[in-house]
């Protein structure tokens, strides 16, 4: 399916834009990107054709975004060879020894090491969305000091395709940040709890809903209600855990809502991100307590 989306997608480039051709192969582009997503494990909730009491309706909520992490845990460990691609790309590897040699002086190779892995892993997460809905893109490149980004040689015709896309390199990088913790409490390095918690920390700012920051790429499929709810969640998690990035989030969350438009309603990036901004809360809460001073 990925490889005949990306036939689409080629075929897409060589028509003009604003084209009636244009708009009814993208139709087909969106319709094969929803075929995927389904194919993959559907990430809309069941709709409540019962009327059902609203606590199962909570614990139905939950119990799909514990199956969705489950899904991306399996997903990660399935793409062990995807992982290894990037390394085998020189620009890549030569940009991950240069920043890697950066951050080796100033805070030392363990803390170093867990960092470059955990970008690259964040990083790969684009790649592999962008992989599943047939898009080409490059192999991950570091910026020493700035982290890292992928370079897409096409674009999502969706805002739907786009939203996925970016919360996929959080959701990669949450586990990431996961295994540098568990890295800590097996090893007793606090070196590597402060790789779990700037990990988390860096991806809950890509949450920031801005511009092309993958936050920005998730709130825009998003309706004006959903956003209201996303900027509650993010309260609730400021609230509990006292992380000042969560405050930043929620401002900006709250004047996105107040005055932007929004799009059809998407519960499947709503849940994504509730989940990921909870996720990652707790865990700059937990590795804090252990990190280096």
């Amino acid at each position: 399916m990925p490889a005949s989306l990306a036939s689409w997608r080629r075929a897409l480039e060589l028509l003009p834009l604003g084209s009636r051709q244009h708009t009814l192969l993208a139709e087909k582009v969106v319709a094969l990107s929803l075929e995927i997503e389904k194919a993959g494990g559907s990430s809309e909730p069941a709709k409540d054709a019962s009327g059902r009491a609203r606590w199962t309706g909570v614990l139905g909520v939950v119990a799909a975004l514990l199956w969705k992490f489950k899904v991306v845990v399996v997903l990660v460990l399935s793409k062990a060879k995807l992982l290894l691609l990037g390394l085998t790309k020189l620009p890549t590897l030569l940009s991950a020894l240069a920043s890697f040699g950066v951050y080796w002086t100033v805070w030392g190779w363990r803390f170093a090491l867990g960092l470059i892995a955990t970008m690259y892993v964040h990083e790969m997460g684009h790649v592999f969305a962008l992989r599943r809905y047939g898009i080409r893109a490059t192999a991950p490149m570091f910026v020493p000091g700035l982290g890292a980004f992928v370079r897409m040689e096409q674009y999502p015709v969706s805002p739907r395709e786009d939203a996925r896309v970016g919360l996929a390199g959080p959701m990669w990088g949450l586990f990431a940040a996961a295994a540098a913790w568990a890295g800590a409490v097996a090893t007793g390095w606090p070196s590597w709890a402060a790789v779990a918690r700037t990990a988390a920390w860096l991806n809950l700012f890509n949450l920031l809903p801005l511009a092309s920051l993958d936050g920005g790429r998730g709130f825009r499929s998003l309706s004006r209600g959903q956003r209201w709810l996303l900027a509650g969640c993010l309260a609730l998690a400021w609230g509990l855990s006292h992380e000042a990035i969560l405050g930043l989030l929620c401002l900006v969350a709250a004047a996105r809502a107040s005055f932007g438009q929004g799009a059809a309603p998407d519960r499947g990036v709503l849940a994504q991100f509730a989940f990921l901004v909870i996720a990652l809360a707790g865990l700059c809460v937990v590795s804090g307590r252990h990190a280096m001073p």
